[in-house]
Formats: structure tokens, sequence, C-alpha cells
């Protein structure tokens, strides 16, 4: 099963995370002026929440009342609309254009009156700042959200102070958000999603929902529309700044039952807690550097875990698909039977398609390997429209890919050129231009490899 192993290490960008963008030589220009646009995304469409409002404003009341290291919250803060946000630092033109589209989408779905202002003290201030300068505050972080700093100098000096400390936060008036600018634009999208979305809202995430990007499985990377009805509930004008968790408790289900009345004629489910000694251990699985013993261990005690508390849903899932992301290189067979198990609990748990859609990325390269091409195609176009309405570039370049590759094994040759040419305009928002260009350029002094459809 090594050429799987082989298939995958041809996709070349799908393994890769960001790059920080550099001068291109004269050469790799010409071949950037060569290559398809970059492409971006139309209007969103999200799908609303198919779950019980009793659900929600359970879910509701445990994003709202404690910090993701598991601290509580004593009281609801949000901010007294309307609300003004102001970008600074050095933003790329990409990370103002999403901006104006999340921007509208808060406006419009979860009915938030917030407007950007180009100067003056703003509630919100989004700082565009170098990688280097987030990991010399916090190493581990792409980006990251301060209560009450308008800057990341501000936040360095302050840190160690109350005023910077969530759980001492009564209301909020003033927030900080910092974003790396020298990464590619669906990073720095997807950390305008997260960041704003708690700048405004919840404070945690929850390992259990399936739909929302308040989730440490980061398969979701843009608002959801879970997530916009949780920021509409956060505004409505039955709460207020200081309320307790009973409070909030109290008066969540008529707010639910105005905002989402779909909700009200679904039953609700049991619902267990995610116990804290299951995240450290999918925390260390998820560690950084090459797959380790450690890391394995790591996963299979969250997977022993998931079965004890008789979990069914992409909790228990999870852990069998970074089993198969660790070993897919080193034992093929094993990782594609823990994709197979992964699947088989996320096809039982509703609303799990963008999970499906990411070990499609990684099966469809099993089966390309066995050329068996023309069976994979539809479950690739699937994945391909799932990764489209999710909004996510860079599998949608991996998908693509993989879809040449079953194209030209199908001798559908023109087809898949096609294929592979509408990846690279995905690939270069999802994954960055320079990433791409240096790629490209390499695949042309190497020669195109024959299995990736050029």
């Amino acid at each position: 099963m090594k050429r799987w192993a082989a298939v995958l290490m041809a996709l070349g960008l799908a393994g890769c995370d960001t790059v920080a963008p550099t001068e291109l030589p004269t050469r790799e220009k010409m071949v950037e002026a060569a290559l398809p646009p970059t492409q971006s995304f139309g209007a969103t469409r999200p799908v609303p929440p198919a779950r019980s409002n009793a659900n929600i404003a359970d879910d509701f009341i445990a994003l709202h009342f404690a910090l993701e290291s598991g601290a509580e919250l004593p009281v609801f803060t949000r901010f007294e609309e309307p609300i003004t946000l102001r970008l600074t630092g050095s933003p790329p033109a990409t990370m103002q254009a999403d901006l104006n589209r999340l921007l509208s989408r808060l406006r419009r779905e979860a009915g938030i009156d917030i407007q950007q202002i180009s100067d003056g003290q703003a509630n919100i201030t989004i700082e565009a700042v170098s990688q280097k300068q987030i990991r010399r505050i916090l190493p581990q972080a792409a980006c990251f959200v301060v209560p009450n700093s308008s800057s990341l100098e501000e936040y360095r000096r302050d840190r160690r102070k109350a005023k910077s400390n969530w759980t001492q936060l009564r209301k909020r008036e003033r927030i900080g958000i910092f974003i790396p600018y020298d990464v590619s634009p669906q990073e720095m999208r997807d950390c305008l999603h997260e960041e704003l979305a708690q700048a405004l809202g919840p404070l945690n995430d929850l390992y259990h929902l399936p739909d929302s990007v308040f989730n440490d499985d980061n398969f979701h990377t843009i608002l959801t529309g879970f997530d916009m009805l949780i920021l509409r509930a956060a505004y409505a004008p039955e709460l207020r700044n200081g309320m307790t968790r009973e409070q909030v408790s109290a008066v969540m289900p008529k707010v639910l039952r105005r905002l989402n009345p779909r909700g009200e004629t679904i039953a609700k489910q049991a619902q267990s807690e995610t116990p804290r000694e299951w995240i450290n251990a999918v925390q260390k699985a998820l560690g950084p550097g090459s797959p380790s013993p450690r890391r394995v261990r790591s996963a299979q005690e969250a997977l022993r875990i998931g079965q004890a508390q008789g979990w069914t849903d992409q909790r228990r899932a999870y852990p069998h698909y970074l089993l198969g992301r660790m070993s897919q290189f080193d034992d093929p067979d094993g990782a594609l039977q823990q994709y197979q198990i992964a699947l088989r609990y996320l096809q039982a748990t509703p609303g799990t398609e963008v999970h499906r859609a990411h070990i499609t990325a990684q099966t469809a390269a099993y089966e390309l390997a066995q050329g068996r091409g023309a069976q994979v195609l539809p479950e690739l176009n699937q994945a391909i429209a799932v990764m489209t309405r999710a909004e996510n570039a860079a599998l949608m370049a991996t998908l693509m890919l993989l879809k040449s590759e079953a194209l030209r094994q199908s001798g559908r040759v023109d087809q898949a050129r096609t294929a592979r040419l509408d990846s690279i305009g995905w690939a270069r928002y999802g994954f960055g231009s320079d990433l791409v260009v240096r790629s490209v350029t390499q695949e042309i002094a190497q020669g195109a490899p024959r299995n990736t459809g050029g």
C-alpha cells in the first residue's frame, strides 16, 4: 500500500499549512502570471441547526459561562449596541474583503448592529501583525482575542493585570483581536470568524458540537447557521450584562422559541459532557511535530474514554480520524481501517457532512492508489460540494487534485486537466499564492507528475 502514501505526497499542498510571503524571483513571477487567478467565495449558504431548542439552550449556557480552560465565568457579558470595529496594522486586501463579508453576515444573520470605522477608539480592534509577533507572546497561538486592549503592545504590557482576565469581565467595552498577515488568505479569514465570534459572544469551545466553529476539532472554518443563532440569542433584548447562569437559563427558552421556532418541534436528545481527561488526551494527540508514540498513546486514551462514556457521535469518531492521519504513511491499511471506523460513527450522526468530506480526502487517495478512479468520482464530487458550501478552499483544492487523478484514470484527460487548473485558484486562497507558485514551479522543473493529471 505504499502507493497510497505516494499519491498523498504527490498532492504536495495537501499537507501544508501556511507560508510567509516573500519576494518571488523573476521566473516564479512569470509562472504566477500564467496561473489561474485566486478564487473567492460567493454568498454564504448556512445550514440552520437541526437540534432541539432545549439542547441549544444548554449549549448556550455552556458556551457563555466557561472558558476553554474550564474556568467558570460568573456572569453573562456582551457589548451594548451599536458596536464599532477598526482594522489596524498591516492587513492585506483579502483580509478587508473577508471582513466585509463577515460583518455583512453578522448584521444579516445574527442581527448585530456592528460597523467598521476608519479612525478613533473602537469597541473591537483587529490588528494585523506578523506570526513572529504573535508567537513571541503566545507560542502555540495562530491568532487570539483579549479583553481591554486595542493593540498587541498594550496587551503585552498589561497581560498579567486584572483587566486582561476574562473572569474579571462584567461587560464588554473594548476587545483586541490579533491576526497574522503573513499566512494564507483562508487562515486569515478563519481567524477573523473564530476570534470575532468570541469577541462578540461565547468564549468556550464544546467538542460535542458537530456544526460549529465553537469546537476545537477545527472541522468548520466559517461561522455556521448554529453559530449565528447563538450570536443572535446573545444580543436578544431579554439578556443583559451581569446576568447569572440561572437568570440566563430562565429566559433562554423564550428567546429560542422566538428566534428558532423549528427547534420547538424537535425532541431533546441526551447529551453527555466531555470529560477534561478526554480533552487533554486529544490536545496531546494534536501536539506539534511528526507523529510520536506519545501522541499515538494519547489518541488511544481518548478512544478508551469515549468508549467508556458510551459515545456514538463525532467525539467517538475523532480519535480514529487522528490515528488514521498519524499512520497513513507508515501503515496505510491500518489508517484506512481507522478512517472506516470513524465514518461509521459519523454516518450515524446528523450534521457531520463536513467531517466526512475531510475523511474522503484521505480514503480517496487509497482508492486511487488501487486504480479505482471511476468508482471514487461520485464520492469526490459530493465532498467537493460539501466543502464549497463550507467555504474550505484548502480542502477543495486537495479534493480537486484527487478528482483530476480519478478523471485521468477514467480516460477523461481533458476534464482531468480542467479539474487540476480549477484546483490552483482555490489553492492560492487556501494555501497562499507563494506556496502554490513555488509548487508549480518545482513541478515544471522536474516534469509534472503523472498521477496528478497534469
